[in-house]
């Protein structure tokens, strides 16, 4: 199931749109799927592009920064990063060191129960997952590649979440590259088919992999029951207006940005 975007007065404000899950948004979670719409920088970056290593100018990217923090009701500093590398090391964020210091660490996944602080990650047809705790204020923010599903970086973020005391999760899978656009080679297939049925379907030239199938698979699998994760819907590849997407784009691509925010104390 898809949420809508933010309602339009949001712009006027100078916020962002952004998409919501409806599980987190009943939990109470405070938390986003931001599209491309509503930033500041130009062609090809047009128009809220997240990352500073694109190419983009980073006055541009630093203002868009703030935006999505704005959007998110925290301080940019408070939004927390780790360098996303395609791998399963997960970056715990205690609450009083620089996000500047997270990003510089290697990490695929964010977790943290430091009220007011956002876990965040950038993609442009890779998986963002966001998840929440019901019974205890921790959080997280997965990314996941195709290698990243390989390196078990769903199954390492929720050990890490379960060894810091959290449970009874609520999980949403964000827009990514969808199964109709994910084209990979026979190798890729049968490494990603190997970790969970169904998920490999036929193409007219090369095999086509659901990663959407294969992250609920990887949740279910992790301890999530079905009922407890939703899908906000979109194709980064098919649908250029809203989303960047590196495999249509080209090393030029944006990169759009997911979060959410660990809840103060009751």
């Amino acid at each position: 199931m898809s949420a809508p975007e933010a309602a339009p007065e949001g712009a006027s404000l100078g916020i962002p749109p952004f998409l919501l899950s409806p599980l987190l948004t009943s939990a109470g979670v405070r938390h986003a799927f931001f599209t491309r719409a509503g930033g500041v920088s130009l062609p090809p970056y047009g128009s809220l592009n997240l990352s500073l290593s694109v190419g983009d100018e980073p006055a541009a990217v630093l203002q868009n920064r703030r935006l999505t923090a704005r959007a998110l009701e925290v301080s940019p500093e408070r939004v927390f990063r780790a360098s996303q590398v395609h791998g399963c090391g997960v970056v715990v964020v205690h609450g009083p060191e620089a996000n500047t210091e997270t990003a510089s660490r290697p990490g695929d996944a964010i977790v943290t129960a430091s009220a007011g602080a956002a876990c965040a990650v950038i993609t442009a047809d890779c998986v963002p997952i966001l998840v929440a705790s019901r019974r205890t204020p921790h959080v997280a923010a997965i990314h996941s590649g195709w290698r990243g599903f390989v390196a078990g970086i769903i199954p390492r973020a929720f050990d890490t979440l379960r060894a810091a005391g959290a449970d009874d999760f609520v999980v949403a899978v964000g827009p990514h590259i969808s199964v109709d656009a994910f084209e990979v080679s026979d190798e890729v297939a049968a490494e990603l088919g190997a970790l969970a049925p169904g998920i490999v379907q036929p193409g007219k030239q090369k095999p086509h992999v659901d990663l959407r199938r294969l992250a609920h698979a990887q949740l279910r699998a992790a301890g999530v029951s079905p009922g407890c994760a939703d899908d906000v819907l979109g194709c980064t590849y098919l649908e250029p207006a809203r989303f960047f997407s590196y495999r249509r784009d080209g090393a030029r691509s944006g990169r759009q940005l997911a979060a959410i925010v660990a809840p103060s104390p009751v």
